[in-house]
């Protein structure tokens, strides 16, 4: 019998940064149905990539091919990869939401600029499917983008948050399954070990993790303290005054190069901590959760679909020391009367292994 062919798909990342890349490289892993082919831009020049990948990849032979469909992420712009390329035109395209640039909270850094926002509106029409990684991503693009589309002057047609709205769909970046482990101790000890595992970075939130720490240690609560994650050249001061103001209780600091010493302190910690005012999923939550954790977030974003209610916070963005307060409270409250372990379980790679394939299969017409 001849070989079955399979169907031919070129995966597009134009900003292929850590999560980006982790979720493309799972794709393609636990995809095997599909003949994959992948194109990358290395993750810096933020808005030079966004705006000028499709520039980029011009002369791309892999874009001279022909495809049975196209999947790329949101930073890719989808539109003048179509027009540079006209055979493409026609091939079926999933646009994966890791982010949507209308929900991104404002930098000091960076310049006003409408251009990330269009290209990703305009990816969003122009895909066939439209998948996002969280509830929240989905529903703040599709408000957001809709108060946009309202303040433009003239000329914008009728239904457009509609069209997109009716092709998207929901299919998280999924946890591998080795992480989910059911632990045999029960409780939190009365000095708890606390992790916080995010990009040093404003939107995670660092000022806010130092008051909490600080509210903490206004009450008398003591503890430990891991703060690890991807590193840049630019830091918060707080990472700073954290270091020095609670340096007795560091167990771990900085960036954890081995994967098998960041997974031994997932099963370590004892509470996963965030403060961000920016996260469209959370894989450093969900992997700590897995791994066993409690949880202790924010109530907003994207941690209400899968951080159990007696675990999150008052959201107080406007006022991060009554927010601290109460992250600080509630901590606390956990520690006397420890909740019950609750795993991700939905967020597995063998649920939504089949969930993507289903996505991939509709999308090529099978």
């Amino acid at each position: 019998m001849p070989a079955t062919i399979r169907p031919r798909i070129l995966l597009l990342s134009a900003y292929d940064a850590g999560s980006h890349r982790r979720w493309r490289e799972q794709l393609v892993a636990t995809q095997p149905e599909f003949d994959w082919q992948v194109l990358t831009l290395a993750p810096r020049y933020f808005r030079w990539r966004i705006r000028g990948n499709a520039l980029s990849w011009l002369d791309e032979p892999l874009l001279q091919q022909r495809w049975d469909a196209l999947v790329v992420t949101s930073m890719v712009d989808l539109v003048s990869i179509r027009g540079f390329h006209r055979h493409l035109a026609a091939t079926p395209a999933l646009l994966y939401m890791h982010e949507n640039q209308f929900a991104y909270p404002d930098s000091d850094q960076q310049h006003a600029s409408a251009d990330p926002k269009v290209v990703n509106l305009y990816s969003a029409l122009a895909a066939d499917q439209v998948v996002f990684n969280s509830a929240w991503n989905r529903d703040s693009f599709l408000q957001q983008a809709g108060a946009f589309l309202r303040r433009l002057p003239d000329g914008v047609p009728c239904g457009i948050i509609e069209r997109i709205r009716d092709r998207s769909s929901v299919i998280p970046v999924p946890i591998e399954d080795r992480l989910f482990v059911a632990r045999r101790q029960s409780g939190v000890p009365a000095v708890p070990h606390l992790l916080w595992n995010h990009r040093w970075e404003y939107d995670k939130g660092p000022e806010r993790l130092l008051a909490l720490l600080d509210a903490l240690a206004d009450a008398g609560q003591d503890f430990r303290l891991s703060v690890v994650g991807e590193q840049f050249r630019s830091q918060p001061a707080a990472f700073r005054t954290i270091h020095q103001r609670y340096q007795s209780r560091l167990l771990n600091w900085g960036y954890l190069a081995s994967r098998a010493d960041y997974d031994r302190l997932l099963a370590a910690a004892d509470v996963v901590v965030s403060t961000a005012v920016h996260e469209f999923q959370g894989l450093a939550m969900l992997e700590a959760m897995a791994s066993g954790c409690l949880a202790l977030a924010p109530r907003r974003l994207a941690y209400p679909e899968y951080v159990p209610a007696g675990q999150l916070y008052a959201s107080v963005p406007d006022d991060p020391q009554a927010e601290a307060g109460a992250a600080a409270d509630l901590l606390i409250s956990m520690l006397h009367k420890p909740p019950c372990q609750s795993s991700p379980d939905d967020w597995r790679l063998s649920r939504l292994q089949r969930r993507y394939h289903a996505a991939l299969d509709a999308l090529i017409g099978g």
